[in-house]
């Protein structure tokens, strides 16, 4: 059975592009009734997913429920960019943190990287990857950090697939002269989210895990031992369970919400640039050195996708092309006047300090989530970790258990507000 391709949830504003070009996504029933399992995982994204296939695959019986349609967050309406290494630059979190862990984390991100190229290649889902990435400077001031970083990567963690990139080269590469220098990735890339998204589930599904959509979770708690999870219609029991709801969490569970903070995140899709062949001729990515983070690339058939525009409400805006388009031509004045296709958004999980929420927030439940951006890669990777953990095959998930995630401040009432004025102020930031 199969929904049309067109579906519109509540919380995902606006036709993305990969939905038009991924096909039809698998449809999932709506659980109905009382279901015993080993291990409930609410989140039907890269991390419950991915938890749901390892799992399977070694025989656990595995429960993932999903309140609107799997793809419909983050995992498979996000800019489809990999990234290298954690949020942070490796040597800005070697100042947090100390050497010896910041390499461990970096490790642990390249490790990531693998899995998902890895994963993709065994399962045979064809991902759309194009390699190569670019960080751009929007500040000249930041040359020797830019210049430092690609230095840092190969002699102290032994990557050496960065170089930097002065004016012209980046100008080049770009099609445009509105950044100052860059810092060129060739140990990554980017890749069509949904379609990951998709081949993931499906192999999910046949692996055995029971996957169930348009099913919310409406509280979890602890009863004689067991994690019950109570639906609209039924409800799960289950030894252990996984909290895998990122950014989408809301109220269902007190500690993971203080800790993981929705921002909106807005994306646009132009008409294929055939008429401007110099726009990054190369195909890669490219994200930039703004605190509200402008990232863009051309996809398989030549469109321009950008994203750049943040909401710190859980409003959306009328017309999401608008801004956009403005923002493009910033960049490219000669597409003031492009066709903008599609236009989404969805909600990116952050945390106070940019890193991954990986928590025992009860006896037997496990949340995962806030990956600040970072979570093509993080996502999928800590959903496999958490299946080790629960196995006992690998205890490397206890890396980002021991990262310390403050709450946001200001309780339930105030933290929404003082999140609204922080970001805002740092967003004022970047026009300076």
């Amino acid at each position: 059975m199969f929904i049309a391709k067109d579906w519109q949830s509540p919380i995902a504003p606006g036709l993305s592009w990969y939905q038009e070009s991924s096909g039809e996504r698998p449809a999932f029933p709506a659980l109905e009734g009382s279901l015993d399992c080993d291990v409930a995982i609410i989140g039907g994204g890269y991390t419950g997913l991915q938890a749901a296939y390892h799992l399977a695959e070694a025989g656990t019986r595995v429960a993932l429920i999903e309140a609107q349609r799997v793809g419909d967050g983050a995992s498979g309406r996000n800019g489809g960019q990999l990234g290298t290494g954690q949020r942070w630059w490796p040597e800005e979190l070697e100042e947090k943190i100390g050497y010896e862990r910041s390499k461990a984390l970096f490790d642990l991100a390249e490790g990531a990287k693998r899995h998902l190229l890895d994963f993709a290649a065994e399962q045979k889902i064809d991902i759309d990857f194009v390699q190569g990435h670019l960080n751009v400077s929007h500040k000249k001031s930041y040359e020797a950090a830019f210049r430092a970083n690609a230095e840092i990567a190969a002699s102290r963690y032994s990557y050496p697939h960065m170089r930097f990139l002065d004016k012209a080269e980046t100008d080049s590469i770009l099609g445009s002269t509105r950044y100052h220098c860059g810092v060129y990735d060739s140990g990554t890339g980017h890749i069509h989210p949904l379609k990951l998204l998709i081949g993931l589930a499906r192999s999910a599904s046949v692996a055995g895990a029971s996957i169930f959509e348009m099913t919310a979770a409406k509280s979890i708690d602890r009863q004689r031992g067991k994690v019950v999870i109570d639906t609209a219609k039924g409800q799960l029991t289950a030894d252990r369970a996984l909290i895998a709801c990122n950014g989408y969490i809301g109220n269902l569970e007190p500690v993971t919400a203080s800790h993981v903070m929705p921002i909106r995140s807005f994306i646009g899709a132009t008409v294929p640039l055939d008429r401007f062949p110099e726009i990054i001729p190369g195909g890669e990515s490219v994200a930039d050195s703004r605190f509200v983070v402008r990232y863009f690339r051309k996809t398989k058939d030549g469109r321009l996708l950008f994203g750049g525009r943040e909401a710190y409400t859980a409003d959306n805006p009328r017309d999401i092309s608008h801004h956009i388009r403005r923002q493009i031509a910033e960049l490219y004045p000669q597409l003031k006047d492009i066709e903008m296709t599609h236009a989404w958004g969805g909600s990116v999980g952050i945390t106070m300090p940019r890193q991954p929420f990986v928590r025992d927030v009860m006896p037997g439940v496990t949340s995962i989530g806030g990956y600040s951006g970072h979570g093509v890669m993080l996502a999928n990777y800590c959903g496999r970790l958490y299946a080790q953990s629960v196995l006992g095959t690998s205890p490397d998930i206890e890396l980002f258990k021991s990262l310390d995630i403050p709450a946001f401040p200001g309780g339930a009432r105030m933290r929404r507000p003082l999140l609204f004025l922080a970001l805002s102020w740092f967003a004022l930031r970047d026009r300076f």
